[in-house]
């Protein structure tokens, strides 16, 4: 063995176990521009470019290790890997393949061979008996108990796919993977409480009950806005309740127009004013000003909150299950499968134009009016022509150019619903729509926030 290129992957090594990738790859291309076939070098290297999503590269150096060394199980299985991410199926199926013909025990590619059959093939048949091998060669792996249940929610097999969260769980039970899906498979049973206090209870384990300290990296939208929320969060007594269920009804009693709406309208829209008590509209405005709950970032300037990271009070859920009970006809036996809630930035845009993965979509709004500083304007814009069913959720919820070329050729048309503070428009989850352009006062209270709930399986809207 070449020394001096021995050293250079040792000291590689350390510094890919301290996060310092770009020094840990120098290392190894100066091993490597020492002794051009050497296997250790080549196969780190393909690992350390995979986990820096450089995948054409992390393929490169994987199948020059593989000319080196052509029986070594575990680079097969990486390769397997950065294919997949490739979105080359056949391909990486046949890189897992080969690893398991050089080790038929390998439950790590056993694993993701059955993740790539599940998540990217989408034959939960084959993936669910790929993750009993997995489980059988190792009974501990929790990720594969986990997926498991992943597989059995696939095939409409909830009690199974319970049980299989719970393995997973008595296992590891600070996994918050598990938790997530496990409170997704129970939305599913139409046992929205108890999934509520899952989501609930994980997002305590992954962030804390507490606000997060200010942090001094990350879009300029979200730090104004963690900025704004640390100051109101200052500036008040935090309520209690904010997010409870309250003592009465949480959806106003009497709407009765919106299920005329949906059976006599075509394409299928209802827009209900009102929709919550004001002790509802109260609690969880409150919830969404105070509440921790601000994750994710997107590039037009709206920030996400998901029930992952506890954007799923027990308010929440009663309102969906009211909704549930107030309007049979437009519900009818669809349990809540998702929600969230998105706040936006009044100096820059939102939504762009998608449609969700679901059978009917609840969309309301929250802040007062008075902070809408266009009364025309700020609502949602829904087109009158469907997603394809053939489409995908990839194409049909972020492929703009194909959504705007598709409803251009179907001679599309749009209904503009004006914002108004507690409006809701129920719709075919189908419908192509995107925010209305936002023009809302500055200030942390007059953000506009929008609550989305999704309810039944895509498919099921179409029965």
């Amino acid at each position: 063995m070449n020394e001096p290129a021995a050293r250079l992957i040792g000291q590689a090594r350390n510094f890919h176990q301290q996060g310092r990738l770009e020094e840990a790859l120098a290392g190894l291309d100066k091993a490597l521009a020492l002794q051009p076939d050497h296997f250790e070098a080549l196969y780190n290297r393909g690992i350390l470019l995979w986990e820096m999503q450089r995948d054409e590269e992390a393929l490169d150096s994987l199948d020059k290790a593989i000319r080196v060394r052509p029986d070594h199980a575990a680079t097969w299985n990486n390769r397997g890997n950065v294919l997949r991410r490739l979105k080359r199926s056949a391909d990486a199926l046949a890189s897992f393949d080969r690893a398991l013909a050089l080790r038929p025990d390998f439950a790590n590619a056993i694993y993701n061979r059955a993740n790539m059959l599940l998540l990217d093939m989408k034959r939960a048949d084959e993936a669910l008996l790929a993750y009993d091998q997995a489980i059988a060669l190792n009974p501990g792996f929790a990720e594969a108990w986990n997926n498991r249940g992943n597989a059995l929610c696939s095939l409409g097999r909830f009690d199974e796919a319970l049980a299989s969260y719970d393995r997973a769980l008595a296992i590891r039970p600070d996994f918050t993977q598990a938790m997530n899906c496990r409170s997704q498979a129970l939305l599913e049973c139409g046992r929205t409480d108890e999934a509520i206090a899952g989501f609930m209870r994980s997002a305590e384990l992954a962030y804390g009950t507490q606000q997060s300290p200010l942090a001094d990296m990350g879009p300029a939208h979200k730090l104004r806005h963690d900025r704004e929320q640390h100051d109101y969060q200052a500036g008040i007594k935090m309520a209690a309740k904010a997010g409870s269920r309250v003592q009465g009804p949480a959806v106003t009693p009497g709407n009765t127009a919106a299920a005329e709406q949906w059976r006599s309208k075509k394409p299928q829209i209802a827009v209900i004013d009102n929709l919550l008590t004001p002790e509802a509209l109260e609690g969880l405005r409150s919830f969404c000003l105070e509440a921790p709950v601000w994750r994710k970032s997107y590039d037009n300037g709206y920030l996400g909150a998901f029930p992952e990271h506890g954007f799923a009070c027990p308010l929440l859920g009663q309102i969906a299950e009211e909704l549930r009970g107030a309007f049979p006809a437009i519900f009818r036996a669809h349990p809540l499968l998702y929600m969230w809630g998105f706040k936006y930035d009044s100096q820059l845009t939102g939504i762009n134009i998608h449609a969700d993965e679901a059978a009917v979509n609840v969309n309301f709004w929250l802040t007062p009016d008075q902070a809408n500083l266009d009364p025309e304007s700020g609502g949602l814009v829904i087109w009158d022509v469907a997603a394809p069913f053939s489409w995908d959720f990839a194409k049909f919820n972020s492929d703009t150019p194909a959504i705007r070329d598709f409803l251009a050729k179907a001679g599309a048309r749009s209904v503009t619903v004006p914002y108004r503070a507690n409006r809701a428009v129920i719709f075919d989850s189908d419908l192509f729509h995107e925010t209305d352009t936002i023009r809302f006062k500055d200030g942390y209270q007059n953000r506009r926030i929008n609550v989305t709930m999704l309810f039944g399986r895509r498919e099921q809207g179409h029965l």
